[in-house]
């Protein structure tokens, strides 16, 4: 497969997750209420469409086991998280901590540092309490709990995936230099996040 043809299969990808109103469909029908409620979830805002592209980017930048361990990492804290909210349990600062997590990660991707796999979890890891309190403090009252979470894991899941494949793409094209500018812009949006 010729790069152009690659190129343009990744963004018909990035353009096709991004836009949630296909996901909203059939909305509350039946038992798919609780799944795509959660799927429509992480791409509803910026802020996670951001953190979730952005793990993945950061995977992909550093290389190694961090590719597929940081992202699990996000995805299984994440549905942790996303529990806590339904156990009456609240945490400090969500809001505050999921705008961190943009811009740290931005940050962390435009300076192009590679941290130990422990500590990039561990980081990751308490970005993805944050989103997950989030996704399970607004999980409709109506929608299955199982379902919401399996939906929010599997959109977060393909955020990374397009994260990671943007990063390991622009590698292979030796295009480097364009993963530090998109840590940038994720870093720039979580400035924008902060003003409004």
């Amino acid at each position: 497969m010729s790069s152009p043809i690659s190129m343009r299969l990744l963004l018909s990808v990035v353009v096709l997750a991004l836009l949630p109103s296909f996901a909203y469909a059939h909305v509350g029908i039946g038992e798919a209420g609780g799944l795509l409620h959660g799927f429509t979830h992480p791409t509803s805002g910026l802020d996670h469409v951001c953190a979730m592209l952005a793990v993945g980017l950061w995977a992909a930048q550093m290389g190694g086991r961090s590719v597929w361990a940081v992202p699990l990492t996000f995805v299984g804290v994440m549905a942790l998280g996303g529990a806590l909210p339904l156990l009456g349990i609240g945490l400090p600062f969500v809001e505050q901590g999921i705008v961190l997590s943009v811009l740290l990660l931005g940050v962390l991707i435009a300076a192009a540092i590679r941290l130990p796999l422990w500590l990039s979890s561990g980081m990751v890891g308490l970005f993805a309490l944050w989103h997950g309190h989030a996704h399970g403090a607004e999980m409709p009252a109506a929608a299955s709990g199982i379902e919401y979470a399996l939906g929010f894991m599997l959109a977060t899941a393909l955020l990374h995936a397009i994260g990671i494949a943007f990063g390991l793409g622009m590698q292979r094209l030796m295009h480097e230099r364009i993963i530090p500018a998109a840590g940038a812009s994720i870093a720039l949006c979580g400035v924008y996040l902060v003003a409004v």
